[in-house]
């Protein structure tokens, strides 16, 4: 039973694009009552920011198979920290979320391990192999609420087609990760005169223009619903512009996307090595102007912990990816304090279009909703320090960078997951 009345709150609301002070009424988990202006009595927010929580697409959690790298309770302290309240998981973990049984595990361990919300994806094909799609209608009714291969593309079409057609049929919802497989392969920095320089493997941002316009054609053969998980190259835009006008399809980019660009590769500081590469600057502000005008709807961490074997590799060969749960929000207020997002525009992205795409019924300030809250202070500077971080890896690209916005409490349900120390 949770009841609190919070007052005193600039109240972020992105369904209605406001950021107004104001005070919450919780009763038994729900938002009962909203109002503005002051409210005596209850707990004083100190005029900081009140937010739906974070609901976070595509995150890594390294169960069943990698709990070395992070696990269901690591991720969860982690998510909570960063004002994450749900976490989309990902299906690409050593032993994929192709079958039924696997699902019901994941499903109890996030239950039983997780301070925050988890609601699973599940695999698109079996073995995420490509070859033999996955029993789509079993996986929805036990809980999935998406299927994606990850980043392992499905080259052949037909198969492809087959899945998009079958979910169709269900009304589920397909996760693409837009490459041309055959271009990217073994790329591991964006093509161009820093690559050269540093002589590394590269992928021209065209080889995601061709797989999201193949993905888009064959979303608009079978109707299906369709997200595509990371866009990042300027180039990409126009057909997701063009296809948003008729389809059903929405599109996610990463915060380390939005805020990093090719050249903080720098000398080979592989916790900047992601799958899709960095891009131009350009390019990066290319997305960013996307976000604010609606063509990408989703802002993610793409949370991918990897240890530090991995990682202190040579470039070329070392593993992908950069955990983010923590540092999503601090991140993403970067573009709020350059004055290209409003703090409403961000938690649209966040956690409103987010909540609406994957069916959670959180991501609102509205009455009814649930009590999935943030509060943070906007202007909080810190310096990030990546051995404080709650993931169980700490391959962060933002070690010991200078942020402002720090977290200061997360509720789920009304509850108390997070709290910072005085």
């Amino acid at each position: 039973m949770t009841h609190a009345l919070l007052t005193n709150a600039r109240l972020i609301d992105p369904e209605a694009g406001t950021e107004t002070l104001g005070w919450l009424r919780i009763e038994d988990g729900t938002i009962v009552e909203r109002g503005d202006g002051d409210r005596e009595g209850g707990v004083d927010c100190g005029g900081r920011c009140l937010a739906p929580g974070i609901v976070d697409v595509g995150v890594k959690v390294g169960e069943p198979g990698e709990r070395h790298k992070e696990s269901f309770r690591t991720a969860g302290l982690a998510a909570a920290a960063g004002g994450v309240t749900t976490m989309v998981t990902r299906p690409d973990t050593t032993t994929p979320i192709d079958t039924p049984e696997v699902l019901d595990f994941v499903t109890r361990r996030g239950r039983d391990h997780s301070v925050v919300r988890v609601a699973p994806m599940a695999a698109l094909t079996r073995g995420r192999d490509g070859r033999e799609m996955v029993e789509i209608g079993f996986l929805r009714d036990a809980g999935a609420v998406a299927f994606s291969d990850g980043d392992a593309v499905t080259v052949n079409t037909k198969v492809l087609s087959r899945c998009m057609t079958y979910a169709r049929s269900l009304g589920a919802l397909i996760v693409g990760h837009p490459q041309e497989p055959m271009l990217s392969e073994g790329a591991a920095v964006t093509s161009g005169k820093f690559a050269s320089l540093r002589g590394l493997p590269a992928v021209s941002p065209m080889a995601e223009r061709m797989g999201l316009e193949r993905d888009l054609a064959l979303v608009e053969m079978t109707g299906v619903a369709y997200h595509a998980d990371q866009i990042s190259a300027a180039v990409s835009l126009p057909a997701l512009q063009r296809a948003k006008q008729h389809l059903d399809v929405t599109a996610g980019v990463s915060i380390h996307h939005l805020t990093l660009n090719e050249f903080d590769v720098a000398d080979y500081r592989t916790f900047f090595k992601l799958k899709p590469p960095l891009r131009a600057e350009d390019d990066r502000q290319a997305m960013v102007e996307a976000v604010r005008d609606g063509t990408i709807d989703i802002i993610c961490s793409m949370h991918t912990p990897q240890d530090e074997e991995s990682k202190r590799l040579p470039f070329e060969v070392a593993a992908s990816g950069a955990v983010g749960l923590e540092t999503l929000l601090p991140a993403a207020m970067r573009l709020v304090h350059a004055g290209q997002l409003t703090l409403p525009e961000l938690f649209r992205a966040l956690s409103f279009n987010p909540a609406r795409r994957f069916g959670q019924s959180s991501g609102r300030l509205s009455e009814g909703a649930p009590a999935d809250l943030v509060l943070f202070d906007p202007d909080m500077p810190f310096q990030l320090d990546r051995t404080t971080l709650q993931s169980k890896s700490k391959n962060t690209p933002f070690d010991a960078a200078r942020m402002q916005g720090r977290v200061l409490r997360t509720w789920v349900g009304g509850e108390t997951v997070f709290e910072a120390s005085r």
